[in-house]
């Protein structure tokens, strides 16, 4: 709650911290979510406060997801995990990718 009492818009949440924490390659809880863009077993795509970010692995599941606190829980095996530039153009060749896959 913001020092008037109310609660912080939902619809802007540039004001979250931004947290990544992975347990044992198993376990990734993200906070500063603001989207899931698009997910399956091997990849997810979390717009965050921070930018875009990519997660990667096997058996990939979403456990936990708190639209209004931001929060998302992935479990599965994790690979990898990263940032991606919006000016290179990743998001947009991933997302034709799997189109034509």
């Amino acid at each position: 709650m913001n020092e008037l009492g109310n609660y912080p818009s939902n619809n802007n949440r540039t004001d979250l911290d931004h947290q990544v924490r992975l347990v044992n390659r198993k376990t990734l809880e993200i906070s500063g979510v603001k989207e899931v863009d698009s997910f399956d077993n091997e990849e997810f795509l979390l717009e965050t406060v921070q930018g875009y970010l990519i997660i990667r692995g096997q058996n990939l599941q979403l456990k936990n997801l708190d639209v209004n606190a931001g929060n998302v829980t992935i479990k599965g095996k994790i690979y990898e995990f990263s940032y991606i530039d919006e000016a290179s153009g990743e998001k947009a060749k991933g997302f034709l990718s799997k189109l034509f896959r």
